[in-house]
């Protein structure tokens, strides 16, 4: 889910007259460079990053490695969310991987072979009268590898790397592609998860075995990716630590988030409530606006608690007018049917783009609302 960060007018002004960073020495593997530290964060729930921004070398895999745009962002954000067990916004700053090369990642993403001893998918080890006859070979768990890398202070003046998140995104379907067309293959979590488990194992020892990475902690998460067709990404199911000092995985979590569509064809229990108030909101909106043609929501639960709920409105209005009365009418409507204690996003598009967005943040009693011009 995107972000829009509200910042008066005034505050911008002053910003743009006040320093808006420090300097500091960014030591890696001795070498050191300069790089600027903002002085403003934004959300104590998001790190700050250091400038010049540093992109990881598996930047470029990521779109054909995962399904979906929401998976692709998922894995990324969801990561950052895991890392803050261990590496606290308020003393770590973020940086995306540097410790992985496009050639580690591209080599440890393929099948191990002869040529390619180091692969983490499952050799395959069909014969060529099998291959022949069509035989399927064993699915690949493993879809992506995503590092962030977490850098804290050693002194006023000095950064250093001081911790290591690493994403390892397994696919709940294998799509695989054939002289006879695409097949699917379904993974039950079970067989991925353990899958994970040992692949998060090999990935730790092999970073420990990097120049200067002994001593610095890791934390690693497993991703179960959603199919081709979902409009909710996946989720993280499982966290592990890695010590300083040590090579193993352990203290092995459940992690419980998980992302669900509005509204729901057979709502469980956890989602009740949110799926009827959603489909009252629903209803309300048809009832008063002819044009409209449709909602689409997505929620975000962690520890089975709503904790985002992203709403989509595509309207067919043709003047400013009726996108200021729908959107006040819609405001009304956030007010009267979901409670205040999770983020609200609601954003209204037509066929000219986004005409407005209703924002309410948690505790809040009344959205921030945005009408485009």
């Amino acid at each position: 889910m995107k972000r829009i960060w509200w910042i008066p007018a005034m505050l911008l002004l002053l910003i743009g007259c006040t320093p808006s960073s420090d300097e500091a020495e960014v030591v890696e593997n001795e070498e050191a460079e300069t790089a600027l530290i903002p002085s403003i964060q934004l959300d104590d729930r998001y790190y700050r990053t250091l400038l010049p921004y540093k992109e990881s070398a598996a930047r470029g895999m990521t779109v054909h490695r995962l399904n979906t745009r929401y998976d692709i962002e998922e894995a990324g954000t969801g990561l950052m969310r895991l890392a803050q067990r261990q590496f606290s916004p308020d003393d770590y700053f973020f940086q995306e991987g540097q410790q992985l090369s496009a050639d580690d990642i591209r080599s440890w993403l393929s099948r191990e072979s002869e040529d390619n001893p180091v692969g983490l998918n499952p050799a395959d080890s069909r014969t060529e009268a099998e291959t022949a006859a069509g035989e399927r070979p064993e699915p690949e768990a493993l879809a992506h590898i995503i590092e962030q890398n977490y850098l804290v202070k050693t002194d006023e003046e000095t950064i250093r790397l001081g911790g290591i998140a690493i994403g390892l995104a397994l696919n709940s379907t294998y799509y695989n592609r054939t002289t006879d067309g695409t097949y699917e293959e379904e993974i039950p979590r079970a067989e991925l998860e353990a899958a994970g488990k040992e692949i998060a194992g090999e990935v730790a020892s092999r970073l420990r075995q990097k120049e200067g990475l002994t001593n610095v902690p890791i934390v690693i998460g497993l991703f179960e990716q959603n199919g081709r067709n979902a409009i909710v990404p996946g989720s993280y199911f499982a966290v592990g630590t890695v010590p300083a000092g040590k090579k193993e995985v352990g203290n092995w979590q459940e992690v419980q988030e998980e992302h669900i569509v509005f509204p729901t064809t057979e709502p469980a229990e956890t989602y009740r409530e949110t799926d009827t108030a959603f489909r009252n909101f629903e209803q309300d909106i048809e009832e008063y606006f002819s044009d409209f043609t449709g909602v689409i929501g997505a929620g975000f639960y962690a520890e089975g608690e709503l904790q985002e709920l992203t709403i989509e409105i595509p309207v067919q209005f043709y003047s400013s007018t009726e996108i200021i009365g729908f959107t006040q009418y819609v405001t009304g409507l956030i007010i009267d049917h979901f409670p205040n204690n999770s983020l609200i996003e609601v954003s209204i598009a037509s066929e000219n783009g986004p005409e407005a967005l209703i924002l309410r943040k948690p505790g809040a009693e009344d959205p921030e609302v945005h009408i485009y011009r």
